[in-house]
């Protein structure tokens, strides 16, 4: 653990001191003294302000006090008043108070809410959204990235099989539709965190999925239970994931034109907006690209992207966070297949919501199953690798445009992790002789 910073503040009482003991340090080798300097004052100011916001339930404070010096889970909740946007003032600084506190008593490089997650017996978490908000940071665990347990696949199972040519499926072909009685799932960090959201009732098209893909009478797709493995069956090999260098590569379309090049997103936390910052490695900024085939709809689009969409990678799990004044819309088949929903279902994330777009623990389970089933249910799921974000303008059933090639603005994103792991298990499986990756 980071060692306390070793300064002291007299004249705010005998807590303010104790407590301002407890504050850890982020990257102290990397930062200079002006910058402790001023992290000092802000932080001072800050534990004051806490402890007057707290200052009305003594019983709280004790609480804090016992939590922080003896790292005790098993204190009460410590609450705060909930504010529209979940978000408290400290000296011109708007925070979220449980992020807050994590990082002034427990981990301060945590980065952000999407790495936090409330132990059971808190009864005011911040996700559960409640008017009060619990601050305590030992009620709050550091999300850590799980390993992810390796395939086992045949060797060699499909070499006698003919040649087959796999194509990917086109743009168009992704729709907006919406399973029957969809409902949001309660946890916010896998929702929408809006009541604004709307799911109207939509027959899903049968263009989305493969003759192989059996669908159930709700629109879900149904997968079969991982068979066993007789002992006495064929050789298996051990197929592993592994995590690149890049997490994901971002591709921006107008219209049905892509601009620009990729983007690597090597940072675990990467903004995509509508400004110009090419040198900030963290964020993709839009703004910065130009098209001589740009037409009038697609300038005035731009324009309101503003602060556009953010993306986090944490302990295995994509999240994306609508940070623009006008909502984004999602369609992510990995998501959909986590809440039921049919897998071209288009999502509406409106300005200052979260949804989780990607589980690589849900991806890992489908491949488990699919490799039982053949090379090409294998393949299908290189669909389950992409996802795509439009901004301001939606499309599909309920919109104008029907495709996302009609949206002014959007971006498609790769995972590739995922990608590159199916490319490993498709080589092993030794299938068609036409070469054919998940990238093709």
């Amino acid at each position: 653990m980071a060692p306390p910073l070793n300064f002291l503040s007299g004249g705010s009482g005998a807590l303010v001191r104790k407590l301002m003991g407890f504050v850890l340090n982020p990257d102290n080798n990397r930062r200079n003294q002006t910058d402790i300097q001023q992290d000092k004052n802000w932080l001072e100011k800050t534990v004051k302000g806490i402890i007057k916001k707290t200052k009305k339930n003594p019983v709280a404070l004790d609480n804090l006090e016992r939590a922080i010096t003896n790292r005790d889970s098993t204190t009460e909740c410590v609450t705060l008043s909930r504010s529209l946007d979940g978000r408290v003032q400290f000296s011109q600084r708007k925070v979220l108070p449980h992020l807050l506190a994590a990082r002034l008593w427990r981990w301060p490089d945590i980065e952000n809410q999407y790495e936090l997650r409330a132990i059971d017996s808190c009864k005011y978490a911040y996700n559960l959204k409640k008017d009060d908000v619990c601050i305590n940071p030992y009620h709050y665990i550091k999300v850590e990235t799980p390993a992810i347990a390796p395939i086992l696949v045949p060797k060699d199972a499909f070499h006698n099989e003919a040649p087959k040519t796999y194509e990917m499926p086109s743009m168009g072909e992704y729709y907006s539709v919406v399973p029957n009685n969809a409902s949001v799932p309660d946890s916010p960090t896998d929702s929408l965190s809006s009541p604004s959201s709307s799911y109207p009732n939509q027959s899903p098209p049968p263009e989305y999925l493969s003759e192989n893909e059996n669908m159930d009478q709700d629109g879900d797709r149904s997968l079969p239970g991982s068979p066993d493995i007789d002992s006495n069956g064929p050789e298996l090999a051990m197929v592993e994931y592994t995590e690149p260098e890049s997490w994901c590569s971002l591709y921006y379309y107008e219209l049905s034109d892509r601009v620009g090049e990729a983007f690597e997103a090597k940072a675990k936390d990467v903004s995509i907006d509508g400004f110009t910052d090419p040198s900030n490695a963290s964020r993709f900024c839009l703004g910065f690209l130009s098209n001589i085939n740009r037409n009038q709809l697609v300038e005035v689009t731009r324009q309101h992207i503003g602060k556009g969409v953010r993306l986090y990678y944490i302990g295995s799990e994509v999240f994306a966070e609508c940070e623009s004044d006008q909502a984004i819309f999602v369609q992510s088949p990995n998501a959909n297949q986590n809440f039921g929903w049919h897998l071209a279902t288009v999502v509406k994330i409106p300005s200052g919501c979260n949804l989780k777009i990607f589980s690589n623990n849900t991806f890992a389970e489908l491949l488990r199953q699919s490799v039982h089933r053949g090379f090409e249910a294998v393949y299908q799921l290189t669909k389950m690798c992409t996802i795509r974000v439009s901004f301001v303008k939606g499309w599909g059933a309920d919109y104008r445009r029907q495709t996302v090639m009609s949206t002014p603005c959007w971006i498609e994103i790769h995972l590739n992790g995922p990608l590159q792991w199916l490319d490993k298990v498709l080589k092993q499986m030794n299938g068609p002789s036409v070469p054919c990756t998940s990238m093709s």
